[in-house]
């Protein structure tokens, strides 16, 4: 049994989650909420960061890189076409540079302050750094999507799928950035068609329809997050 460590708005606990259902990979989840610590989580990742990913009794794999390559390297082989890893060297190579591009340098510059401003800061306690949304911090998020919009943008109008020809890692992690904060209603979807056409063909596909349904309490969706014809 799969055990994953994660939040339900964390974009590297929904790639991870994406791509288990990819993998046909039967799962249970422990929530966890990214601004505390607790022992269970300690015990099996020191950093007391998600996701973790735990196989029966086995050590913790920490992190969506890390579960990425264990779940390629346990479950991908026996995918044949359906493999969601490159066998070429060099498509691999731009697998694994998108994918840390959309979970590191996206997060980093765009979706992590809208998840953390507007939606972890309106449940964490004040003594841990809740309240109010931080404009500042929201406006560089806005002004900074527009650049990764038409960089995924340039990419996905010369490729059949983000990374090159097939569906790839590289699509989930994209993915799982966008809809946070599509839930929101912070992607500027009408700068970018070749961006909104490409995130229809996913938003379609059977592993982000749990993702489709979950909800914040108080906070409803915006009109788009679940309308597969947006």
């Amino acid at each position: 049994m799969l055990t994953l460590y994660q939040h339900p708005f964390s974009p590297s606990s929904r790639f991870v989650r994406m791509i288990l259902s990819e993998y046909g990979a039967d799962f249970q989840t422990v929530l966890i909420n990214p601004w505390e610590r607790p022992q269970a989580l300690m015990s099996l990742n020191a950093s007391g960061t998600i996701p973790v990913l735990v196989e029966n009794d086995g050590p913790g794999i920490c992190g969506p890189g890390p579960i990425m390559e264990y779940l390629d390297e346990t479950r991908g082989y026996a995918l044949a076409d359906r493999r969601l890893m490159p066998d070429h060297p060099e498509a691999r190579a731009e697998t694994r540079r998108l994918v840390d591009w959309c979970l590191s340098k996206l997060d980093n510059e765009v979706i992590g302050h809208f998840v953390r401003e507007r939606i972890y800061k309106q449940a964490m306690p004040r003594t841990a750094g809740g309240g109010e949304p931080d404009s500042n911090a929201l406006r560089v998020a806005r002004a900074n999507i527009e650049h990764h919009m038409k960089y995924f943008g340039y990419l996905v109008a010369y490729r059949r799928w983000l990374a090159g020809e097939r569906l790839s890692f590289a699509d989930f992690a994209l993915a799982a950035e966008l809809s946070c904060a599509d839930y929101l209603g912070e992607v500027p979807w009408a700068s970018e068609d070749n961006v909104k056409n490409w995130y229809a063909k996913i938003k379609s596909r059977p592993a982000m329809r749990p993702l489709l349904q979950e909800k914040i309490l108080g906070m409803p969706p915006a009109p788009t997050y679940a309308d597969l014809d947006f």
